[in-house]
């Protein structure tokens, strides 16, 4: 099938290996073991130099963040691997986009021979197998495609019938000891997710829920499930009202099935997008409950009636850049009355006010107008040296010269002398009619004073242009008004500041830390 390597020497091989589980009902053919006899006998026959043996068993094709995959690459990228073979092109990938990178451009870049052995690729020599890998790739494609919607469809047919087929059940609940895609009570967490019900029901708020728990220690849902944390953050480890708000809604807990919450973008991506409830999968009474009816309903009537209560937001210069220094996380604003009974708007941590007894982070009380005052001071100063009244005030002459001469043309003044001398002469006319009996008493009237009022605004701008053409407009004192309002409110403009500024941090101490966009304006940091 292949030429001869007449170079084995110069080779450091790596034997690629993958198995996923849709590959294992093609059957025994594709497993582990037989591939790496193939590849192991191809390696003896041609005397070549196996540098190391990369097995992915368990992965996708469809996705190329596999362990092993990238250690070869790692390997390829330290110069320790120039030659890669595979059972066949389908165990390399079947995303043929991918596939197609790695087979045309990263493997020639870094000089890395390929050989597929079933497919008679070798990208050491020129064959007409190679010229058709591109519509082997496609079709390995199409075959995970294919698997997708088959396994697809089951799930969906699995739960349509109420089988459970997630990876974790709803707190509260585990999996059946014996019977599989079934969910029983956990009776060690099930008293919790009552007391969590019975609060509720008593008219206690979701927030005020999830500090009670968090401050008896109760471990949250992911803690008790031991499930992974991508980014741990402040609020990690710790209820929140919005996972009691779900908690509460969710059907499972009256003996329902509820799932397809979250569907894949598609096969090659791990992304999930929430589905509206119209999309979801229902069914009722699949397992035991774990409150009754009764009270669930109830609660979800409280929970929605307070939906819309804390719905007021408000407008403020620093919007969507400030946040705390020392948790990282967006302040909140509060809205209070001071002894005047004037409203003021504040800055306050917002970690601080949803976990205030976790003591996670500080209050950071402060009044947004003095917060306001101090960046848009600071901008100013940094920003003095860009804004040169020198430099703008030829830009700013030249701007007022232009709209003086353009209010004071003298092609205006007379084509407005031209329009009174009309309306006049058709005012003349009218009043000769009415004598002659033309024109009756009530219609002279009526466009007579119409018709004079159209002459009084002509004349009342034929004035105000010839008076400008009598005293001729200070262009100096225009020009450097203009100027100078312009460096008063640019420092203050929220298209400015969001253009120059990427973050302001607020410390507990009061220091302000300014992030610009641009470094050459960074500063240290300053008090309110």
């Amino acid at each position: 099938m292949y030429l001869e390597i007449s170079d084995p020497m110069d080779y450091h091989v790596a034997l690629y290996i993958r198995l996923s589980k849709e590959d294992e009902c093609e059957g025994p053919s594709q497993s582990v073991t037989n591939q790496q006899s193939l590849l192991d006998d191809f390696v003896k026959k041609h005397r070549l130099s196996v540098y190391d043996t990369y097995i992915d068993d368990g992965f996708s094709g469809t996705n190329f963040d596999r362990p092993a995959f990238q250690r070869m690459i790692a390997d390829i990228e330290a110069k320790k691997v120039n030659m890669v073979i595979t059972k066949d092109l389908s165990r390399l990938g079947r995303d043929y986009i991918m596939t197609g990178h790695y087979m045309e451009r990263y493997f020639p870049e870094k000089r890395v021979r390929y050989i597929s052995l079933l497919d008679g690729i070798d990208t050491g020599i020129e064959s007409s197998a190679n010229d058709i890998t591109p519509f082997r790739a496609i079709m390995n494609d199409m075959y995970a495609k294919d698997i997708s919607k088959k396994i697809k469809s089951v799930k969906r047919d699995k739960q349509r019938k109420g089988q459970f087929i997630g990876g974790k059940p709803m707190y509260g609940y585990k999996m059946h000891p014996t019977e599989k895609n079934k969910i029983v009570i956990d009776e060690e967490v099930a008293p919790i997710v009552r007391r969590i019900f019975s609060m509720a029901l008593d008219g206690i708020s979701c927030r005020k829920i999830a500090t009670t728990l968090n401050n008896e220690g109760i471990p949250t849902p992911a803690t008790y499930a031991n499930l992974p944390v991508g980014n741990p953050g402040p609020y990690t480890g710790l209820w929140s009202s919005e996972r009691i708000s779900d908690m509460l809604q969710n059907e499972t807990y009256i003996g329902n099935m509820v799932q397809g919450r979250m569907v894949k973008v598609n096969y090659k991506s791990k992304k999930c997008l929430r589905q509206p409830r119209e999309k979801w999968v229902i069914v009722e009474n699949t397992h035991e409950p774990l409150v009754d009816r009764e009270t669930f309903q109830k609660v979800r009537l409280l929970v929605e009636s307070r939906k819309h209560t804390r719905s007021r937001t408000y407008d403020f210069l620093l919007k969507g850049l400030i946040c705390c220094h020392e948790c990282g996380y967006p302040l909140a604003t509060l809205n209070r009355k001071n002894a005047a009974g004037e409203e003021r708007l504040f800055f306050v941590c917002h970690t601080y006010q949803r976990f205030t007894k976790a003591g996670v982070c500080s209050c950071h009380s402060i009044k947004e107008k003095t917060v306001t005052d101090a960046v848009i001071a600071k901008v100013r100063q940094l920003c003095a040296a860009y804004l040169d009244p020198a430099i703008l005030f030829p830009i700013a002459r030249k701007a007022v010269e232009e709209a003086s001469a353009a209010d004071s043309t003298e092609s205006e003044i007379q084509s407005l002398g031209t329009r009174i001398e009309t309306i006049t002469a058709n005012l003349d006319r009218m009043y000769m009619d009415k004598l002659a009996g033309i024109l009756c008493e009530a219609d002279f009237q009526r466009i007579y004073l119409k018709v004079k009022a159209d002459r009084a605004k002509l004349e009342e701008q034929l004035r105000i242009l010839e008076k400008k053409k009598e005293s001729p407009t200070k262009v100096e004192d225009e020009s450097r008004a203009l100027v100078q309002r312009f460096i008063d409110k640019a420092c203050a403009s929220r298209e400015l500041l969001v253009s120059l500024i990427e973050r302001i941090e607020l410390s507990e101490d009061k220091q302000i830390y300014i992030i610009f966009r641009f470094k050459q304006l960074d500063s240290p940091a300053f008090g309110a």
